[in-house]
C-alpha cells in the first residue's frame, strides 16, 4: 500500500482552487456549529455514561459560545474504563494485523469525508485559524494512512531470524502489544495529537482509554465516534472526561494501566514518568514541550527567514511545543532582520479565527492571558526591550493578545530557558554560527530547531551540532513549526521527550510494542 499525503490547502492553491477551500470550510464551520452546546457522555465499552457532576466548555473565540456540556468523571469511572480495556485486550491482541490496517484506512476515509466539519470544530474549540485547523485534520488523516502503511510494510512486525544454531531450529522475532494504555492529550492539537498517540497503541493491538484536555474534549469525542463507527470495537476505544486532579491522584498508585502516552508540560510529564516507573516497569511515551531556537546567519535569505520565523513564532499564538521561541541572528544582518520582521508582524491580522483574513486568533483561556502578562512584565523588569506588541487586546469575552518581540534581554534572564506557550519571541544578536549553536543548545529542552543559511557547510554544521529531535533548514512555512500537514518524524531530545522514537516516524509504532523471541524445534 503506497502512502500519499492528504490534499492540503497548499494543493488547493497549486490547483487554483483557493475559493473552493474557503467555501468548503464555511460549510464545515456551519455544520460544526450545529454540534455546539450539546451534552456529551463518557464512553466505556457499550455504555454511554452521564454523571451528576458536569462541566461546561466555552469557546476562546467568544465565551458566550458553549462548546458542550461534559461529564465530570471520578475514580470509579477510571477504574471501570481501565477494567473494560484490560479485559478486551485479551481478544484485541489476537486480531490479525491486516484487519487493524483495514480499519485504520477506513477511519482515514471517514475523517476525510468530514474534514471541514472537524476543522470547524477545532476552530471553535481552541481558536485556530482555518488554515491551521484544516492542516490539523489533514495531519490526522495522514497518521491513519501512514501507520497502516508502516504496519503493512513491516508485515505486522513478525520477522524470521536467519541465524540458527541447530538444523531443525526455526526462530522468529515478534513484536507484541503491552495491554491497556492511558492516552492523555493536550488542548493545542485535540485531534491530531490525540490520534497519533491513540492510533499508535490501537493499531498495534493495545486497547486505549482516552482522557482529553478539559479545554478541548469535543474533538477527541468525535475521534472516538469515528473510530467506533468504522469498526474499531467499543471496548477497545474508551473515552473519559475527568479533571486533571482526579487523573493525577489516580496515577499516584498502581492504577493498572500497562502503558501511558502523554503530551504536555515538562513538569507534569516528568512527574508521570517518575510515578509510573517507581510503581513498576512499563512503557511511557512522553512529548514534553520545547524552547525552540532558530538561527539566522549572514548567508541567509532574509525574506525566507522573516517569513519562516513569523509563522513559527506566532502561528496559533505560539501554543505549540514546537513554536519558535528564540532567534539568534548574526551581527552582520541583525538590524536588517529585526526591521523586516517588525514590519511583517505589524501587519498581522488579530481577531476572530472564523474569518479568513485572521492570522492570529485567541489564546486558549484566561490563565494563558495571565501567563502572557507575567512574562511581559518579567522581560521588562529583567532589562528587555519590547520591539513590538506586549499588550492584551481582550480578556473577558475572548482572549486576544498582541504578538510580541523582545530584544536586548540580558542572557542571565531565566526567560531564555522557560517555555512560554504564548506569542512572545526573544531575539539576540550573536557573533557567528558557533555562538548561535552554543546558545541554542543551552536549554533543558531539545524538541525542534531551525537555521536559515544558503551555505551548505553552515547547514551541515548545524545539523551535526544542534541538540534537537526535529531540525529544519530554510523552512519558509515555519522555521521550527507551521501549519503544514504531512507525516514527518516528530519528537524530542533531552527534557523534550522520552520514547527514543518520534511520532510520525517509521519507528514510532515500536514504542507500543515489546519483543518476543519464538524458537521452534521441528
Amino acid at each position: 500500500m503506497p502512502f500519499v499525503n492528504e490534499k492540503t490547502y497548499y494543493r488547493f492553491l497549486e490547483e487554483g482552487k483557493e475559493e473552493e477551500f474557503h467555501k468548503l470550510f464555511e460549510i464545515g464551520l456551519e455544520k460544526a456549529k450545529e454540534e455546539l452546546g450539546k451534552e456529551y457522555p463518557i464512553l466505556i465499552g457499550n455504555e454511554y455514561i452521564k454523571t451528576q457532576s458536569k462541566f461546561e466548555v466555552k469557546s476562546p473565540i467568544d465565551t458566550s459560545i458553549i462548546i458542550g456540556i461534559f461529564q465530570n468523571g471520578d475514580e470509579g469511572i477510571l477504574n471501570k474504563a481501565l477494567k473494560t480495556a484490560k479485559e478486551y485486550f485479551k481478544f484485541w491482541q489476537t486480531v490479525d494485523w491486516h484487519e487493524r490496517v483495514e480499519l485504520s484506512i477506513k477511519a482515514a476515509d471517514e475523517i476525510r469525508r468530514n474534514k471541514f466539519e472537524l476543522a470547524g470544530m477545532i476552530t471553535y474549540e481552541n481558536g485556530k485559524n482555518r488554515y491551521e485547523s484544516v492542516a490539523e485534520v489533514d495531519e490526522t488523516i495522514d497518521y491513519f494512512n501512514y501507520y497502516a502503511h508502516v504496519l503493512e510494510e513491516n508485515r505486522g512486525f513478525i520477522k524470521e531470524m536467519e541465524s540458527r544454531i541447530l538444523k531443525n531450529e526455526r526462530a522468529n522475532s515478534v513484536l507484541r502489544p503491552y495491554g491497556a494504555w492511558l492516552i492523555l492529550s493536550p488542548f493545542n492539537f485535540p485531534l491530531a495529537i490525540t490520534t497519533t498517540m491513540s492510533l499508535g497503541a490501537l493499531i498495534t493491538g493495545n486497547t486505549i482509554v482516552i482522557k482529553p484536555s478539559p479545554h478541548t474534549p469535543l474533538s477527541a469525542y468525535k475521534l472516538v465516534e469515528i473510530l467506533r463507527s468504522v469498526g474499531f470495537p467499543n471496548e477497545a476505544v474508551n473515552y473519559v472526561t475527568v479533571s486533571n486532579e482526579t487523573i493525577a491522584k489516580f496515577l499516584e498508585k498502581d492504577s493498572g494501566f500497562d502503558g501511558i502516552a502523554f503530551t504536555g508540560s515538562k513538569e507534569v510529564g516528568q512527574k508521570i514518568l517518575k510515578q509510573a516507573i517507581s510503581i513498576r516497569p512499563r512503557p511511557i511515551v512522553l512529548e514534553l514541550g520545547g524552547k525552540n531556537a532558530t538561527i539566522v546567519t549572514s548567508k541567509a535569505d532574509l525574506k525566507k527567514a522573516v517569513e519562516g520565523i513569523y509563522r513559527g513564532a506566532f502561528g496559533f499564538g505560539a501554543q505549540k511545543c514546537s513554536a519558535t521561541s528564540r532567534v539568534f541572528v548574526e551581527s552582520k544582518v541583525y538590524n536588517e532582520f529585526i526591521n523586516l520582521l517588525k514590519e511583517k508582524v505589524e501587519k498581522i491580522v488579530i481577531g476572530d479565527p472564523r474569518k479568513k483574513e485572521t492570522f492570529l486568533g485567541p489564546i486558549i483561556n484566561k490563565g494563558a492571558v495571565e501567563k502572557y502578562k507575567n512574562f511581559i512584565n518579567r522581560a521588562i523588569n529583567d532589562g528587555g526591550k519590547i520591539l513590538i506588541g506586549g499588550k492584551v487586546i481582550e480578556e473577558k469575552e475572548s482572549y486576544l493578545v498582541e504578538p510580541t518581540i523582545i530584544v536586548d534581554l540580558p542572557y542571565e534572564s531565566e526567560l531564555w530557558k522557560i517555555e512560554f506557550f504564548v506569542p512572545i519571541l526573544l531575539i539576540k544578536e550573536v557573533k557567528n554560527l558557533e555562538e548561535a549553536i552554543k546558545l541554542s543548545n543551552d536549554v533543558d529542552y531539545g524538541l525542534t530547531a531551525g537555521i536559515f543559511s544558503n551555505d551548505e557547510k553552515e547547514v551541515e554544521y548545524f545539523f551535526n551540532n544542534i541538540e534537537a529531535g526535529v531540525t529544519y533548514a530554510n523552512r519558509e512555512i515555519g522555521s521550527t513549526t507551521g501549519a503544514m500537514p504531512g507525516v514527518q518524524p516528530f519528537g524530542g531530545w533531552k527534557s523534550s521527550g522520552f520514547t527514543g522514537r518520534n511520532a510520525g516516524g517509521p519507528y514510532y509504532l515500536i514504542s507500543f510494542l515489546r519483543e518476543q523471541a519464538r524458537t521452534t524445534y521441528l
